[in-house]
């Protein structure tokens, strides 16, 4: 192990001192200041808005002490590639792109609009009458297929990406009416054959019952199953590059404890998020508690 990853691992043992762990459950009984206030004395932002501090935060540690450039991209070019389809679907309705932007990747908003403009896209050319779910597929496939070049010589990130793709795909075949849908929409490089995920379409009652039988995604296709629609599914989804690496925290090595505690750190800002705007819209806080990914 090079000086460089010690170094790191070091930085991150003492940030996983300022994690919330279990206290983030304490909040969903609270107030919303109560809880802001609870936030504050365990150093989790300090401002107005403590989610943005935190996600600015780390995204500021993933920049500095990202291992390789496969690890950074990896956390931080999802962004541009979600924001180039902002920018393209703002100009194609002629609306402010603002709302729809998320926090800066590794490029800025203005270097990405200045490629639309040019029509230097990542994307083959989408007609005048391509619907949003075209332009969101076409842009799922650059990103990933990018993100598979990137991440080539990084195989946990090769499989989390593996692992990613697939679940997108399920989710896409179980909202499809048609196998042309789940096939039009697919995802390039997943493990499951698109006959598997055609099984998820078929009108035989016993077909999509058995779907995925001898999958790692069983579970995974019985959640998106369950009331209500796919939310359960999609917070298996949002959790389970955390859950790839608890399974045997104790025992991570080299470049492990970094993705690890960024996974754990951005679940733990997503929680958050969802807390505080539960609590500011008085949900209750057994619902509250439905919400959270990750687990104890």
């Amino acid at each position: 192990m090079g000086y460089a990853t010690v170094y790191t691992n070091g930085v991150i043992a003492v940030k996983e001192g300022r994690l919330l762990g279990d206290k983030i459950y304490l909040l969903p009984a609270m107030r919303e200041e109560e809880a802001r206030r609870v936030l504050a004395e365990s150093g989790f932002g300090s401002g107005d808005d403590p989610v943005a501090e935190e996600e600015a935060a780390l995204d500021t540690f993933i920049r500095e002490y990202a291992p390789t450039a496969a690890d950074k991209a990896y956390f931080l070019a999802p962004r541009d590639f979600h924001n180039w389809k902002a920018l393209e679907k703002a100009k194609r309705l002629g609306v402010d792109p603002a709302p729809m932007l998320a926090p800066t990747g590794l490029m800025e908003i203005g270097e990405l609009e200045e490629r639309l403009h040019a029509g230097k896209l990542p994307v083959p050319a989408l007609s005048a009458e391509a619907s949003g779910a075209e332009i969101g597929a076409a842009y799922d496939n650059a990103m990933y297929g990018y993100l598979f070049r990137v991440c080539a010589k990084r195989p946990p990130l090769k499989r989390l990406l593996r692992a990613r793709v697939d679940m997108t795909n399920i989710l896409t075949a179980c909202r499809a009416q048609t196998q042309d849908d789940a096939e039009k929409f697919r995802i390039a490089g997943g493990t499951l054959a698109k006959e598997q995920l055609f099984a998820i379409v078929s009108q035989d009652p016993e077909a999509r019952a058995g779907a995925l039988a001898g999958t790692p995604y069983r579970e995974f296709y019985k959640a998106c199953l369950t009331e209500p629609p796919f939310t359960a599914a999609e917070r298996r989804m949002e959790s389970f590059e955390e859950k790839y690496f608890s399974g045997r925290r104790y025992g991570l090595e080299g470049r492990e404890p970094f993705l690890y505690y960024v996974f754990r750190r951005r679940a733990e800002i997503r929680n958050v998020r969802a807390v505080l705007a539960s609590l500011r819209a008085g949900v209750r806080a057994e619902e509250i508690e439905k919400r959270l990914t990750g687990g104890k």
